[in-house]
């Protein structure tokens, strides 16, 4: 059983920074990706950051890149979102999301696991 919760969100100024993180349990599969997704208020959720398991490959969405970064504690499984230079547009339910299988991780609709989602609130 894949578990995946979702911390740190909360509500921050402009310009300010949040950590988020996400402890998974019951990872015993390897080739794999851990990602973060975020949908907005009346939007589809879309893709954030990604990080390829084991291949020291990550991507992360146009409006991100620069500001978002996405890493991996090992020992505690726990991946982390580190959101810098915080903008109003940035505000969603931010949900951490796992595939199996590198083809897999472009694909939102090929996560099988999922968070509960932490929300993140960005104000001017």
């Amino acid at each position: 059983q894949v578990h995946l919760v979702e911390s740190g969100g909360g509500s921050v100024q402009a310009g300010g920074s949040l950590r988020l993180s996400c402890a998974a349990s019951g990872l015993t599969f390897r080739g794999y990706c851990m990602s973060w997704f975020r949908q907005g208020s009346e939007k589809e959720r879309e893709v954030v950051a990604i990080m390829y398991v084991g291949l020291s490959s990550k991507y992360y969405a146009d409006s991100v890149k620069g500001r978002f970064t996405i890493a991996q504690d090992s020992g505690e499984n726990t991946a982390y979102l580190q959101m810098n230079s915080l903008k109003p547009e940035d505000t969603a339910m931010y949900y951490c999301a796992i595939a199996q299988g590198y083809g897999s991780c472009a694909l939102k609709d090929q996560y099988n696991y999922w968070g509960p989602g932490t929300q993140v609130t960005v104000s001017s």
